[in-house]
């Protein structure tokens, strides 16, 4: 069975929202100084690179990874749609390609808005398209199975509008009926036509954690 990475390696050169954060690197034993063996420790946000947002992220009573079972990360039913973003908050675009699908069996949504080819550039950041809050009242009543919602931005907010992104963030991961976040998705080898048999979201177990950097996982149909 073919598959595909659907996130990113995290390195130095990892944008993060606002580009306020890096991702660092630190050798704490190195065998080229003679060492018995290389060790390193890490430095970062747990909002970098492909990464889901939990509850906690909104909400003190929201939930963490210790809540959610093994099954939870596998996803065999996805729906992916390709948009062209009218604005930098997506609404409209988006919830006229939702209303016209028929399968409400759909667990995870990916949507491909483009900016992934951007992804080395500022305007990655700077300018990155966020999703309006009433994209959750669509996804929660046209798929009672949503679990997930995946995008190739850097996040649900848009850089510009951020107190549209928080309100955004709040419904989404609203801890009565979460649809977790996983931002800034590779979705550069993707398209609407794209056909998934299954895919499964690897979060990095961190106790208690707001955010967890992600390997995602996507099982083609042949």
């Amino acid at each position: 069975m073919k598959m595909l990475f659907l996130s990113y390696i995290v390195d130095a050169d990892t944008p993060t929202y606002g580009n306020r954060n890096k991702f660092e690197q630190v050798k704490k034993s190195n065998m080229l100084n003679g060492d018995v063996a290389n060790d390193t420790s890490i430095a970062t946000t747990v909002h970098v690179g492909t990464h889901i947002d939990m509850p906690y992220h909104f909400y003190e009573n929201g939930q963490t990874i210790e809540d959610y079972s093994a099954d939870y990360w596998l996803f065999g039913s996805v729906l992916i749609v390709e948009i062209k973003p009218e604005s930098l908050v997506i609404k409209d675009e988006l919830i006229s390609k939702l209303d016209k699908i028929k399968d409400n069996s759909y667990e995870i949504l990916i949507v491909k808005t483009g900016i992934c080819r951007m992804r080395g550039s500022d305007k990655f950041w700077q300018e990155n398209y966020g999703f309006h809050p009433d994209l959750y009242d669509t996804l929660i009543k046209k798929f009672p199975n949503m679990r997930v919602f995946g995008f190739d931005s850097i996040s649900v907010s848009s850089f510009t509008e951020r107190m549209i992104g928080r309100e955004a963030h709040k419904k989404f991961l609203n801890p009565d009926k979460p649809i977790l976040l996983l931002e800034d998705m590779d979705l550069t080898s993707v398209d609407e036509q794209t056909s998934f048999k299954k895919i499964i979201i690897a979060p990095l177990r961190i106790s208690k954690s707001d955010g967890l950097p992600c390997t995602v996982f996507g099982f083609l149909n042949d």
